[in-house]
């Protein structure tokens, strides 16, 4: 893979309008399409605001009808803002293209990230993104006085932990010791370059994530490396680790295209 060039567009009080960064990620994407720019990371932070990908359900959306930006990538709902890394990573791949392998990449570089600072992470199978993992559920303390196996969450289809405060909010899933997502990761593939990438929360206010349904999971949460670490952390300070093991799952990985397997004669 040819050398990964990096753009730092913006943090604190010069963080990129997500319009402003989606035109950029257009522009540059039609540029590597052509090949008259390397494989290039845009990196940023974004004033607040809520995206939800093409899966997004009406259900996950915030009640009290905060705007929700609909953009063109996989995955459902999430939040940006301030404290928390974004990274667009715009890539030429070559065909047939290997999504789940770009988003395997993506999840490595964050989980070396995290190693960096002493916070083991890890995959949930079946669930993209870097996460933190909680005690077994046998472990976990008790939500509202009920046994975990009566969670509301998952048997009451009309519970919505949106209006049912702090006990059930996606931000507090390290106090009750659930599974708790620290990066998330949505995609988009076209012409055989990527777009959109990884959002890691760094030391964002996690209660944003409080008015959806983030990524559209119920029983886990979000969580960030300040809350994990249990100290303050800058974007500054995480940004150049990133960097570097981007760079190096990026640039080192062996690109080849998926194998498609055909049916004997």
């Amino acid at each position: 893979m040819s050398e990964l060039r990096f753009v730092r567009m913006g943090f604190g009080a010069d963080a990129v309008e997500y319009q402003e960064a989606w035109d950029e990620q257009r522009r540059v994407h039609a540029a590597r399409f052509a090949d008259e720019v390397p494989d290039t990371v845009l990196l940023l932070e974004h004033p607040p605001v809520y995206t939800a990908g093409r899966r997004t359900e009406d259900s996950e959306r915030p009640l009290d009808g905060t705007p929700v930006i609909d953009v063109d990538r996989g995955g459902k709902i999430t939040w940006h803002g301030p404290g928390q890394l974004v990274g667009y990573p715009i890539q030429k791949l070559p065909r047939p293209v290997d999504v789940v392998a770009h988003v395997r990449r993506l999840e490595e570089a964050v989980i070396r990230s995290c190693a960096e600072f002493g916070l083991e992470t890890t995959r949930v199978e079946g669930r993209s993104g870097v996460w933190v993992l909680g005690d077994p559920v046998e472990r976990r303390p008790a939500l509202g006085g009920l046994s975990l196996d009566f969670d509301p969450r998952l048997t009451d289809e009309e519970f919505d932990p949106r209006l049912n405060g702090p006990e059930y909010a996606p931000s507090n899933a390290g106090q009750r010791r659930e599974d708790r997502k620290i990066a998330a990761i949505g995609i988009r593939v076209a012409k055989g370059v990527t777009m959109h990438g990884f959002s890691f929360n760094v030391n964002p206010d996690n209660a944003w994530f409080d008015r959806i349904i983030p990524c559209g999971i119920r029983d886990a949460g979000v969580t960030s490396l300040a809350n994990e670490l249990g100290r303050d952390i800058t974007i500054e300070e995480v940004l150049p680790v990133v960097e570097k093991h981007l760079k190096d799952v990026l640039e080192n990985a062996d690109l080849k295209p998926r194998v498609i397997e055909t049916a004997s004669a």
